[in-house]
This record gives structure tokens, sequence and C-alpha cells, in this order.
């Protein structure tokens, strides 16, 4: 590293996430922030930033009362409403480390992530209780915190120090001065949610959560006249960092809590919500009740970012005509998450109407402060043309360069990037491709398909709700596709054999013949992870003699 000549400039200021909110407070202080907890016990909170961040150093002062000091883990486990969001200052102004429960994962994960992080306390909501009740007993944690509009209905018979929520928040101060954190400290921590092996854990840093918000904030482009509705489950790595990013500008922000499909479309209409993220897996059951209103609702240019799995371009393009525009982004709890975003630059706007389309269709560019290449199994960088395929490599200031106290980092990163474990092209423009991930490319006769290709035109057939490929054992080929299929409503009475040749006839507008499924299943439900992607693993296992004969 190069050493130059000193700068003038206050280089040691610490970016701290307490910063953004003592910001927010003062600057955009009346400005309104909804918590819709009536799905889940309680009601609907209509407060503003100074009032929450009232609230923040009030909890602040208690944690410190009952000993939380600098570098002590504290686990939450709830939904999106104003009391995790408050425990994202709370917990990390003190110096501490929020760490975040995905309620989805079995009961051994999450002991397994209290004990492997070594939690100190636990605040917990009041409907996931009967989760919190077994991991509060097999760990040795110092107290509880239940969280509740009124815990007088709660009956929690739980062992251990138990202190109310809201009992805290009237008994303590809210003058608080927070002290300089070291930006380089833990803020917050998510464990990632793999299907093999136990969990690993992601710690990330004030410093990078911050960089992480301005840069989301670039694909956003969040105003303080915007509404932000934080749907991303908040410990699905940070929420993806767009509620920290809304926070930064002052923007309105709602959180739906506990949500369904209905209830959601409701929440984003009443609020009139012009900015969100969330996953294909929110998106095409929001789409199927917006597609059973009458009159039809129109958003006035909802703009929509959406990742976890790529978003089928059927589904964006009927989005669009309820006035929701989708931004494909790609990232991973590796990556804080955020890696690329499909922003098209003058030349593609430039293209034929069908190359626009098929552009959209790809992961996008890489934005600043990540760095990105692919590479083949003997680790040589591959050049970008667009058809070379190799496992894409990612490093960053938002990217982590290790698990928190686990081996599996010396498999997972290589000086300092890492290894993504998705298949990936990169054009001459730079847009990113993911092909599939290494562990579900499916290998027939010596060629290699894509299961996303596949599931994603599957899925533009209006006959289609959802659908997922996956390679399973040939005795010729080595391995041949298979696909599940959930119909939509209206198809489900039709004849399966007519239907399956009508989507092989569909597949075969786009895919060679060899590339085209050998069978489609029809069933009520696909195999999903904790994080609403589809299971292949599972789905692997269930059909593996599916061609066997």
């Amino acid at each position: 590293m190069i050493k130059g000549f000193p700068s003038t400039m206050n280089d040691d200021y610490q970016l701290n996430l307490w910063k953004i909110m003592d910001y927010a407070a003062k600057v955009h202080y009346d400005t309104e922030i909804v918590s819709y907890r009536n799905l889940q016990g309680g009601k609907i909170h209509n407060l503003s930033y100074k009032e929450v961040y009232d609230r923040i150093k009030r909890i602040s002062n208690a944690l410190e009362s009952l000993g939380i000091k600098a570098g002590d883990r504290i686990a939450v486990l709830g939904w999106n409403d104003h009391r995790y969001f408050e425990s994202y200052f709370s917990i990390t102004g003190l110096g501490a480390v929020m760490l975040q429960l995905n309620q989805r994962l079995h009961l051994n994960d999450l002991d397994y992530i209290l004990k492997h992080s070594e939690a100190k306390a636990l605040l917990f909501d009041e409907s996931l209780a009967d989760i919190a009740k077994p991991l509060i007993k097999n760990n040795k944690l110092e107290f509880s915190i239940l969280m509740s509009d009124d815990p007088s209905k709660v009956d929690v018979d739980i062992k251990g120090k138990l202190y109310n929520y809201e009992d805290l928040i009237k008994s303590f101060s809210p003058k608080k001065n927070y002290e300089e954190i070291d930006e380089k400290s833990a803020a917050t921590a998510c464990y990632t949610s793999g299907t093999t092996g136990k969990p690993k854990g992601v710690y990330y840093s004030h410093r990078s959560l911050i960089l992480h918000g301005w840069s989301i904030n670039t694909v956003m482009n969040i105003k303080p006249d915007d509404t932000f509705a934080a749907i991303v489950p908040l410990f699905h790595a940070n929420g993806w960092g767009a509620h920290i990013a809304a926070t930064m500008m002052g923007a309105k922000l709602v959180f739906p809590g506990r949500y369904t499909p209905e209830s959601l479309a409701n929440i984003l209409l009443k609020e009139e919500v012009s900015v969100a993220a969330g996953a294909p897996a929110i998106l095409i059951p929001l789409l199927e009740v917006l597609r059973k209103f009458d009159p039809k609702p129109k958003f006035n240019n909802l703009r929509f970012v959406s990742g976890a799995t790529e978003p089928p371009l059927a589904l964006m393009l009927q989005l669009k005509e309820f006035g929701i525009n989708i931004t494909h982004a790609y990232g991973a709890t590796e990556t804080t998450p955020l890696v690329t975003a499909n922003l098209p630059k003058k030349k593609i706007k430039l293209l034929k109407e069908e190359e626009q389309i098929e552009n959209a269709r790809k992961q996008g560019l890489p934005v600043f402060g990540v760095e990105v290449k692919i590479t083949d199994p003997a680790g040589n960088e591959l050049p970008w043309d667009g058809k070379s395929i190799g496992e894409l490599l990612i490093k960053g200031p938002w990217v982590a360069k290790q698990y928190y106290n686990d081996e599996r980092s010396k498999e997972q990163f290589i000086d300092n990037w890492w290894k993504s474990g998705d298949a990936a092209t990169i054009d001459p423009n730079g847009y990113v491709k993911i092909v599939d991930r290494i562990k579900d490319l499916i290998k027939s006769g010596g060629e290699w398909i894509s299961s996303i290709d596949l599931e994603n035109y599957l899925m533009a057939h209006p006959a289609v709700l959802e659908a997922s490929v996956v390679g399973v054992p040939h005795p010729k080929w080595e391995e041949r596709p298979i696909a599940l299929v959930v119909l939509r409503e209206e198809y489900k009475n039709k004849d399966f054999k007519e239907l399956e040749n009508l989507l092989k006839d569909h597949l075969s507008k786009r895919f060679a013949k060899w590339q085209i499924p050998d069978k489609i299943f029809f069933v009520n439900e696909i195999p999903k992870s904790s994080t609403g992607k589809f299971d292949k693993k599972t789905i692997r296992n269930l059909y593996k003699d599916a061609l066997s004969k």
C-alpha cells in the first residue's frame, strides 16, 4: 500500500449507526414512522423520527443498566416493526452487536447461533414466544425482554429474568449522549442459512453498513418525500440495508409487521408507498392478490428492487401494469447484500426493445465499491465476454473477508475475495448474469443446462404460478432436468398431460430439445428454504428416482 502526503480532512471521523438516527431525529423530526402490529397481537402505531429516537435512547439506558457493554451480543427475534427497527440503534449505539435471528430456521440452528455467538440476552416478539421459550431454557442468557403492545395479555412462563420492553421505555430517561464507536467494530450479525452444515456468522461493521446504505441509495434513489416500506425481513442480510438508506434520507417509514399478501397489498396502497424491496417469493403472491382487486389498483410509480432469486421477466412486465417498476439486483448475506443492480446504460436504452428486455434479465452492473471477477475451477480469471461461465468472486468494503470463528472460511475466501458459489458470465458492458448456482447447474451428456433460465421461461406462461427445475440422475445422460410447477387457480382443473405438452411446446420456442425437462410434475407447493428460495437439495432428494427407469 502506498502512503502519500497527509490530507487535511477529518479522516478520523467515525461512521456510527446511531448518528443516522440522531440526524433523522433533528432534521426530519416530524416525519412519520408507521408500524403495523395488528397481525401479531398488537395495533397500528403512528410515530415520528423524534419519538422513535427518544424510545431508542430509553432502551439504550435500560440495556446499560442491565449490564450490557460494548462487544456484547444481543439477540433479537421479531418481525418488521418499530421495536425491531429501534433495536438497530439502541443496541448498536452502546457498541454491542445486534444478533438478528431468522425465526424460520430450525430450533436446533437457532440454538447453535446463540451458543456460537455467546449471546448475552434475547429480545423477542410476543407472537414468537413459543420459539423463544426453549432458546431461553437451553442457553445461559442473563435476561430476556418481551416486545409487546400489552404484556399483561401475554402468558409467558419463562425461566430467568424477564423484562417488558414498554415498561423499560417508561422507566428510563431519553437523555443519552452516545459515544463515538470505532467504526470497524461489529454492529449487527446475521447467520447464513445454508443447505448444508451449521449456519455461518457474518458480523457487519458500522462502517460497512453506512457505506452500504449510501450505495443502496444510488440504486433506490430515495428522497425525503418518499414513503419506504420495509418488506424484506430485517433479519435477511440486514433487510438489504434499505431501511438504513431510507432513514439516512428522512423518508417516511412503513413497517408492515407480520403480514399476508392481502394485508401487504392493502398497506402499500393505503400508505401510498413509493419505494420498497423484496424477493420474487413476495412479489408472486402479491401479484396474485392485485389481479383479484376490482377496480384494478394502480400505484404511482412504485420503485421496487427485487433480488434473492432472479425475478422472472413475465413477473416484472405484469407488475408494471399495476405501476410497480422492478429493478433487478443481486447480493448475499456475505455482501450486506448489494453487489449489482440492473441500471440501463444509455447504449442499452438505444437497443431494440427485445434486446433491452433480454438485458433486463441480467443481475446488472457492479455498484461502485464492489469488485467482481469470474474464475474457472483452477482459479484463472475469465474474460468479460458474456459467454465464459465461471464462479463469481466478490470483494469490497461491505463484503465479508471471513466467517466468525468458523473453519469453513478457508473454503470460501481467498485473498479477501468471497467465493459466491454462483456460476456467472460478465458481458463486455459489465453486466453480470447469474447462470445458476454451481451446485444446481445441470450437466446432461456433457452439456450444461441452466435451471434458472428454464424456470423463468416456464413462469412466463400464463398457466404457471411457480416453477423449479433440477437435475436428477439419468441412466444414459448422467443428469436430465425435471420441473416442478404450481399452476394458477384457473388451470388446476385442466388435463395435466395436455398441460405438460403445452409447457414443453412453450419451452421449445426458446430452448433446444435436449435442454427441455424430461418430465413436468404438477404440485400444490414447491419446497422452499428458510429464506424463501427453492430448496433444490430437498427437491433433488424427493425426485432422485424420477428418471431411473
